[in-house]
């Protein structure tokens, strides 16, 4: 039988990052030994005071629909947050819980764009943000950023990709895949830029916690209020708290923004999980240590696979300064035939690493750029160990 399906829904591409990790555990599941560097999420458990508030949800009957827009303690928490790390004053009605981050992302779109409207994406881009935008009826424009200019925006790439459709930029820092830091300066450039041709930022802001020698986060909203009001700050619990299971997503914005946000939500998913928002509340508000713990392990393992990719024939990396993931640059490799294995793409590399050296990587055609690989170093140092040395033999044996 032949299906009239969603010709939207069928432009949709799946994530890839998902299918190398779906490849990657049926090998497991044979017995096959894989050293796994796609993760997107921390190796490590909820910590336990976020855990106990979890069960004293269940255990006291906190298990019922809430509000849609999240329950008051965990927006006031939220709103508390903002102004503790980020210097930004939110109300309640600026808030609103979501089901991940992912999730806020599509409702912001959702809320913003009509049909036809375009939205500026830097390349490297995090997987889901083309999708995104296609899903709420938008037109994604990629903006080639260059690794000599660590993958950041030039104020000359927007004005060249601005058109009368243009409605919004993604500003990711952190940055997924790249591990970008955008520093004070560039923000207000960028900011200037939006507030003059009166353009939406989209603010991924998950990775915020995760970032090294002694940088410091910014957020976009917090420059004045002109780009605050412009800009949609998306955050969570995922990342910084070992908590992407329990899935819960913060968007911060203007009211009337966050209503529209709010409308969209109640007729699709309705409230976040009630427990996983109880838990929230006490990890915004909880000991923070943990996070500084779960840091050194990263900055370890971050310089560890940064020297190690850089001795590495072939292969070359800049040192990230947030997130968990490392860009490596593959150009030398491609076009040259490794083990009777031509490489003519990132994809092909990580086919071949994966069948013939046990290795799960991403391919850098997953974020838009051919040249690269990415590693996640959200696994053990003996894995990345283990991994790097397997990756090298193959590659030069």
């Amino acid at each position: 039988m032949k299906f009239n399906l969603s010709k939207k829904a069928m432009n949709i591409t799946p994530s890839v990052t998902l299918e190398i990790t779906a490849k990657a555990n049926e090998m497991k599941s044979k017995g096959i030994d894989v050293i796994g560097f796609g993760a997107g999420e921390p190796d490590f458990d909820t910590p336990k005071n976020i855990q106990d508030a979890g069960i004293r949800a269940i255990k006291n009957g906190n298990t019922r629909y809430t509000s849609t827009p999240g329950i008051m303690e965990l927006k006031q928490a939220a709103c508390e947050k903002f102004k503790r790390d980020n210097d930004l004053e939110y109300e309640p009605s600026n808030i609103l819980i979501s089901s991940g981050a992912k999730h806020s992302l599509y409702n912001s779109l959702s809320a913003i764009l009509n049909p036809g409207d375009e939205v500026i994406v830097p390349t490297p881009f995090w997987v889901s943000y083309p999708q995104l935008v296609k899903l709420a009826d938008g037109v994604p424009v990629n903006v080639e950023t260059s690794e000599d200019n660590d993958f950041k925006y030039k104020i000359e790439d927007l004005e060249n990709a601005l058109t009368d459709k243009t409605k919004a930029i993604f500003l990711n820092s952190p940055n997924n895949p790249t591990g970008t830091v955008y520093c004070k300066e560039e923000l207000q450039a960028i900011a200037d830029w939006a507030v003059k041709n009166n353009i939406f930022v989209i603010a991924d802001e998950i990775y915020e916690k995760l970032i090294y020698d002694n940088e410091k986060h910014i957020s976009i909203a917090s420059l004045n209020d002109q780009i605050k009001d412009l800009t949609i700050v998306i955050n969570g619990m995922s990342k910084a708290y070992a908590m992407t299971g329990w899935r819960i997503g913060i968007a911060a914005a203007h009211k009337d923004i966050i209503k529209i946000m709010t409308n969209i939500q109640s007729h699709t998913t309705s409230n976040a999980s009630s427990i996983s928002q109880y838990a929230s509340v006490e990890g915004l508000r909880g000991d923070q240590s943990v996070i500084e713990e779960m840091k050194k392990h990263f900055v370890e393992r971050r310089n560890f696979m940064v020297e190690k990719i850089n001795s590495i024939p072939g292969l070359s990396c800049r040192k990230p300064k947030g997130a968990f993931y490392v860009m490596a640059n593959i150009s030398e490799i491609k076009r040259r035939e490794i083990h009777g294995q031509k490489i003519e793409s990132s994809v092909d590399l990580a086919n071949v690493l994966l069948e013939q050296a046990n290795v799960a990587v991403v391919p850098g055609l997953a974020f838009g750029s051919d040249d690269y690989i990415r590693l996640s170093y959200a696994t053990s140092m003996e894995n990345i160990k283990e991994g790097l040395d397997r990756i090298e033999k193959f590659l030069t044996k």
